[in-house]
């Protein structure tokens, strides 16, 4: 970790107050009393849980826009369908718990008159095949589609405008009933995750801290890559591409592995993340939560790995502040934050560190 982390003073400040957190909310949760002042809250804790989630989501951005140059409207996909797999094991967990007490079906089937679990339900009774599926679905449509696009070299806007269809198709094709996947609904109504009761403190906790554990796990990884000579290469294609194939260079692997592993970062962030809001649904493909996505990345800042967590958990918070207090202004005030971080610092806000960086 060390190695990984030289020269990189926003990451290491990033792992001390991720790891601080994972080490006070537990005890300021579960060991305080509910009228003591360093009390935290159990909403508290899963608000900083979807932080976390939304955190390694745009990490996974900024390693393809940051350091490939592929600018994704259609990242949310990756998330929506790593979500999707965690809900569909949440809701195979639920049994004859629900509103109609069918052991089999899920009560959406039941309310629709299905007679038979779909097959490409089956296996998601088990946590270990859930997990499976919430890597491989996003990184396979991920190898699939960039094989396609990288190897027509298909790049810049109508790379962008591509990858935003992909998302928009996915939510038309989620909508509908007929799909088996709750349609406009979505899954929810979830009961317990590994045996254990989803909705209580401890559940929670644990929850929290499987998102922080990812987030570390999840920069490390992204740092061994833009670290690495495959990371330097995929620098030199985001420059200069034309330049890189004529040295030699197998640019549409470069592409294609970084993509799916971002596909992948992606997919596990939806997966921690259904289990604390309770819910997952087609809303979740719209291109509008992809570009919100790069809002985050811009602000924090491009290239940086850090600037990008900066980015989506500075915005969440004023999201979450923003639409408790005034909601008709939210998208105001994030187009307001986005012009000033532009104008004012066009390295966004991780640009604050870069004379730290240069001073050494």
């Amino acid at each position: 970790m060390t190695s990984l982390l030289r020269g990189d003073r926003g990451g290491w400040i990033l792992f001390a107050l991720v790891i601080l957190l994972m080490v006070y909310i537990p005890i300021g949760n579960l060991a305080l009393s509910a009228d003591h002042p360093l009390y935290v809250s159990t909403y508290t804790v899963t608000l900083l849980g979807k932080y976390l989630c939304f955190a390694l989501l745009a990490l996974s951005l900024d390693l393809v826009w940051g350091y490939l140059g592929i600018l994704s409207l259609g990242h949310g996909a990756f998330f929506a369908l790593g979500g999707y797999a965690m809900g569909m094991y949440l809701m195979r967990q639920i049994g004859d718990r629900g509103v109609y007490g069918n052991p089999e079906l899920p009560d959406f089937m039941v309310f629709l008159n299905w007679d038979a679990l779909p097959w490409y339900w089956y296996g998601f009774d088990q946590f270990w095949f859930a997990m499976l599926m919430v890597v491989l679905v996003p990184g396979v449509l991920a190898f699939v589609f960039g094989a396609l696009a990288f190897r027509s070299r298909v790049t810049g806007v109508y790379l962008s405008i591509m990858t935003q269809a992909l998302t928009y198709a996915l939510m038309l094709a989620f909508f509908r009933n007929e799909m088996g996947f709750g349609g406009n609904n979505g899954l929810t109504d979830f009961k317990d995750i590994l045996g254990f009761d989803i909705q209580a403190d401890s559940t929670r906790i644990g929850l929290f801290l499987a998102s922080g554990f990812a987030l570390l796990a999840g920069y490390l990884a992204c740092r061994s890559i833009v670290t690495s000579r495959l990371g330097r290469v995929a620098v030199a294609v985001r420059d200069g591409e034309d330049r890189v194939r004529f040295l030699g260079y197998s640019v549409t692997k470069v592409k294609l592995a970084i993509f799916t592993f971002s596909a992948v970062l992606a997919g596990i962030a939806g997966a921690l993340y259904v289990p604390q809001v309770g819910i997952i649904n087609p809303g979740e493909f719209t291109p509008v939560k992809s570009i919100e996505l790069v809002v985050w990345v811009a602000l924090g800042g491009r290239a940086t790995l850090y600037g990008a967590v900066l980015g989506a958990v500075t915005v969440n918070y004023l999201k979450t502040e923003f639409t408790g207090l005034m909601p008709e202004a939210w998208l105001f005030a994030l187009g307001a934050l986005f012009v000033l971080v532009t104008l004012f610092f066009p390295r966004g806000l991780a640009g604050f560190r870069l004379p730290w960086k240069s001073a050494k």
